[in-house]
């Protein structure tokens, strides 16, 4: 039996055509050496990848066909589901573009759902201009729960050393202490539990969970959400047998490097966990939407048009997503086994 059959699909979809989605895609996978772990399937347009390749000046070799049935394994294939009228505006927003990166999303999502996908990496969206009566939701982490018929997800971003999951995704600031319940924090920590057993095979992963006042609320001096929220949430997280710990205050925990005494992190919201992932982990963290049926992973950056089409875009934490949603993958399979 051919090797490459038995490699897992990772479908791609290529973001913000006017980003830098198609630079590190390409980057990415004209080093044909990914091609002993997956074999790729990019959801864009011949025509659009030719674009790029001549502007970046690279060899990148690829299959064309109309679907995911036309496919040869072992080489990286662009499906053709943007129209070839699609004008690329390098570094410029235009609402075709949103469209195209929703054309581009909903054919791999289709596919991922089917099962004809083993996986999805997603290039980074704008998250204004793809709104539509089809995609009205605050980013891919959303629309691909609600796809996936699944009442919850959690945003994890992870790299080697560093593991955080967010009680709260894209909420605003002002709506966050709202949100903050005991039951969420409950149901978010007990799905980061189950992740870093099922997904990353830890089997008694340790949990920091973060304050949400400055100083961990400083013995309620400066908020009573630790005390009479945070604190009972992680004592009945302890009677479920899972090893939660905290409140800690972000500022020290992250600042001391405490982090590296655990498997995980629960923040309480966006930028209490982002900000530090991505000032200790960014050129190489990752996206990864857990909690799924599926696999979904990202780079942890944005469409980045100030550099799109230059040949700068360093695509290793695309890079590192397309290897998470492999290794992911595997260990699903393995558990099957």
């Amino acid at each position: 039996m051919n090797k490459a059959s038995n490699l897992p699909i990772i479908g791609v979809s290529i973001g913000d055509i006017n980003g830098v989605g198609p630079e590190i895609t390409i980057k990415t996978f004209a080093d044909e050496r990914i091609l002993k772990l997956c074999t790729p399937v990019i959801y864009a347009s011949g025509k659009a990848i030719a674009f790029y390749r001549k502007l970046l000046n690279t060899q990148f070799h690829y299959n064309q066909c109309s679907n995911i049935d036309g496919i040869a394994k072992g080489k990286t294939n662009i499906i053709n589901c943007l129209s070839n009228d699609l004008e690329i505006k390098i570094g410029e927003l235009h609402k075709e573009a949103g469209k195209a990166a929703f054309e581009s999303l909903d054919n791999a999502t289709t596919d991922l759902l089917a099962r004809k996908i083993d996986a999805l990496v997603t290039a980074p969206i704008n998250k204004h201009l793809i709104q539509s009566k089809s995609f009205n939701f605050p980013g891919h982490t959303e629309y691909l729960t609600k796809k996936a018929e699944e009442a919850a997800s959690l945003m994890l971003m992870t790299s080697k050393d560093l593991k955080i999951g967010l009680v709260t995704g894209h909420v605003p600031l002002g709506d966050v202490k709202k949100h903050i319940t005991k039951e969420a924090i409950i149901k978010k920590a007990t799905q980061l539990h189950k992740t870093l057993k099922k997904d990353f095979h830890i089997p008694k992963p340790k949990i920091a969970i973060m304050g949400l006042n400055p100083h961990a609320g400083d013995n309620g001096l400066l908020g009573k959400e630790e005390e009479e929220i945070i604190v009972p949430a992680i004592n009945m997280l302890k009677e479920k047998n899972i090893l939660a710990f905290g409140p800690f205050s972000s500022d020290g925990f992250f600042g001391n490097y405490s982090f590296k005494a655990f498997d995980g992190v629960l923040a309480m919201y966006h930028d209490q966990g982002l900000i530090p992932f991505k000032t200790i982990a960014f050129d190489k963290g990752v996206n990864y939407t857990a909690g799924l049926p599926i696999i979904r992973t990202s780079p942890d950056h944005g469409t980045a048009y100030e550099i799109a089409g230059k040949g700068i875009a360093n695509e290793t934490s695309f890079r590192e997503a397309v290897y998470l949603a492999i290794d992911i993958h595997k260990k699903r399979k393995e558990v099957l086994e």
